[in-house]
């Protein structure tokens, strides 16, 4: 594969090595453990260097774009091109750099330009990879982990392969929407002839309280409130974070990601009584507290639910077990117009971080698909399982530790 270097691709290349400083200090944002943000204004820049992917531990941006490839490269080395030079360019737009005019008379631009004179509106870029990039292609069929597992087809999937998988992933996620657009827009453009999109899912979400409150899904409840605490640093090591020592050392630092769409029936939902929708969540629908409680953040008990209400199903709350199962959800809101039955086509884009997805996704899905209440309004159309891998480094690229 012979891709083209433009100008603004031969800078990064020349200053990808001495970058360390401005993304550290551009902004005027602190650094926390890992490269995290530790601010979470609506602007400003979110640093990309670290020993974890930006957009993991970060504090959720009100807007998402994220996109699925599938991998037309034909060898390792054409591979590892791509990465490096989606590297570059994601640091550059995370920076909130102007990239220059570039182009000329006979010449496209170096940048499609929709972002100029706008923040980064906190930007972050992760990558990740699927199964089927670990195949005979790349040499990396040894190198698949046992963790990205091929995820089974649970009881009343209703999936879409055209809105399922994929080799390679992106999360954008920035506080304005033409920004995540622009990001996703620009690295497909500069993966021309080595990467040709699957499907792009765009999301939204809205914090209550001035942004630091729980945000809310399309059914109207809160969704988040037992989230786990990204600041809980041995939380993450249990429960996020690739298992030290696991044969695959790669993946230390990363994570694992589903990604599931799950369309609401928004006009049944609508035309059903707010005590069914509550006993159906477990939750009151106005403060967030548990049935039985009185506070959003109370403890659950479970003994005040009905048995098969999404709250005890998603979390027995059994004990260590219960513990091992949580994952760090990231999801997102989506509302895609009117489909061809004249119903609203709209729900939540569900993003779960996690340690080991066997262990985890797959044990909490298999309980709520065959028992949730919500399972009358609920149904999945898209999946999908990444690898995310660790953080990039100051002259490293995304992925090295797998194509190293």
């Amino acid at each position: 594969m012979n891709r083209p270097l433009s100008r603004r691709r031969l800078l990064e290349l020349a200053g990808v090595g001495g970058l360390a400083a401005v993304a550290a200090g551009s902004g005027g944002v602190l650094v926390a453990r890992g490269g995290e943000s530790a601010g979470n204004g609506t602007g400003g820049t979110v640093p990309f260097y670290g020993d974890h992917q930006a957009g993991i531990l970060t504090p959720p941006q009100h807007h998402l774009q994220f996109a699925s490839y599938d991998v037309t490269a034909s060898n390792a080395a054409e591979l590892r091109d791509l990465l490096s030079s989606w590297t570059g360019l994601a640091a550059r737009l995370t920076r909130g750099d102007d990239p220059g005019s570039g182009g000329g008379e006979f010449a496209p631009p170096d940048d499609t330009g929709e972002t100029d004179g706008l923040d980064p509106g906190r930007l972050t870029l992760t990558v990740g990879f699927g199964p089927g990039l670990f195949d005979d292609r790349f040499g990396l069929a040894g190198r698949r982990p046992p963790e990205l597992v091929d995820l089974p087809r649970f009881e009343k999937d209703e999936l879409d392969p055209a809105q399922s998988g994929g080799d390679i992933c992106i999360q954008a996620c920035s506080n304005d929407p033409q920004v995540a657009f622009h990001a996703i827009r620009n690295l497909t453009r500069d993966g021309r002839g080595a990467v040709s999109p699957r499907w792009l899912q765009k999301g939204f979400l809205s914090p209550t309280d001035g942004g630091a409150g729980t945000p809310r899904n399309l059914m109207g409840f809160k969704d988040g409130t037992a989230n786990l605490d990204p600041a809980k640093v041995d939380r993450m090591d249990r429960n996020v974070w690739a298992a030290p020592g696991a044969g695959f050392g790669w993946m230390a630092g990363g994570s694992y990601l589903v990604a599931r769409k799950i369309r609401i029936r928004i006009e049944q939902w609508d035309r059903t009584a707010l005590g069914e929708q509550e006993t159906f969540i477990g939750r009151v629908k106005e403060s967030g507290a548990p049935l039985g409680g009185t506070a959003e953040h109370e403890a659950v008990k479970t003994s005040k639910l009905d048995v098969a209400s999404h709250v005890r199903l998603a979390n027995p709350r059994t004990g260590a077990d219960s513990e091992r199962e949580r994952i760090l959800r990231r999801g997102y809101n989506f509302d895609e117009g009117i489909d061809g039955i004249g119903q609203i086509s709209a729900g939540l884009f569900f993003l779960g971080y996690q340690q080991d997805p066997r262990r985890q996704f797959v044990s909490i899905q298999k309980r709520l698909a065959a028992n949730d209440l919500l399972n009358e309004y609920l149904f999945h159309t898209g999946s999908a399982i990444f690898a995310m891998p660790p953080g990039v480094q100051p002259g490293g690229y995304i992925g090295e530790s797998l194509l190293a």
